[in-house]
């Protein structure tokens, strides 16, 4: 039997585990194309499966992706979870048990450092700094190379912008830890996309910090979503940014 992945869990929060050894179905839970989802047993560790035939494997499209995420949505409630990318499958028993237990202290670092812990989404728009990013001379000579120099210009105080933006959100929110990207988009705006991890506990004192950033940042446009799983912290062992534009 092959089966479909979705995230590895505790196995001490599901209580129907405890005397069995086998693949238990998980009450409430449907998986992807509505099939049964099953704990699987592995150690302290439970993986959360469903069947998996070789012609669904043709059918993993946006809604797929989107039922995916439900489920790991679902057993995060119930557990500390860590997401398996959309599309993992194993081919059977044996070559899941195998993959556990090669990764199971790596799985147990991980669920030992996420547990309590939820990730909240954050999504800034702001005006460019440099605007009309104009289409460089292309005419040998100096003019190219003045364009050169400008385009250059533009990028570093793009990235100091959102560089400074970051760290004043970071003050703001004072997450656990975070995750930045920036891009350019093609409106002319600049985009952060802001992943923090957080303690449980605090869920409602940073959502009052964002509605109290909305205010205090007439500037920006900002986007808030979450709890989440933890998908950006899961292989995650410091903060990471990243400035493109």
């Amino acid at each position: 039997m092959a089966w479909y992945a979705y995230c590895v869990a505790e196995r001490q929060a599901f209580p129907e585990l405890c005397r069995h050894r086998r693949p238990m179905p998980l009450a409430g839970v449907s998986g992807l194309f509505g099939n049964q989802t099953f704990l699987f047993p592995a150690s302290d560790l439970a993986v959360i499966v469903s069947e998996h035939s070789p012609e669904d494997t043709d059918r993993l499209d946006q809604q797929a992706a989107k039922d995916h995420a439900r489920v790991v949505a679902d057993c995060f409630k119930l557990s500390t979870v860590l997401p398996f990318r959309f599309g993992t499958t194993f081919q059977d028993d044996d070559a899941l048990r195998r993959s556990v237990r090669s990764n199971q202290r790596h799985f147990q670092a991980n669920v030992e450092r996420l547990r309590g812990k939820a990730e909240m989404h954050l999504k800034v728009l702001v005006d460019d700094i440099c605007p009309g990013n104009a289409a460089r001379d292309m005419t040998v000579g100096q003019q190219y190379l003045t364009s050169l120099r400008e385009s250059a210009s533009r990028q570093r105080e793009r990235q100091s912008k959102a560089r400074a933006l970051s760290i004043q959100m970071h003050r703001m929110f004072l997450p656990l830890a975070e995750e930045i990207t920036c891009k350019r988009m093609d409106t002319g705006k600049m985009l952060l996309d802001i992943a923090h991890l957080i303690d449980n506990k605090t869920v409602e004192r940073y959502q009052n910090k964002y509605t109290s950033a909305t205010l205090e940042l007439k500037d920006c446009r900002m986007q808030l979503s979450g709890p989440w799983p933890p998908y950006h912290f899961v292989h995650k062992t410091t903060p990471q940014h990243q400035h493109s534009a």
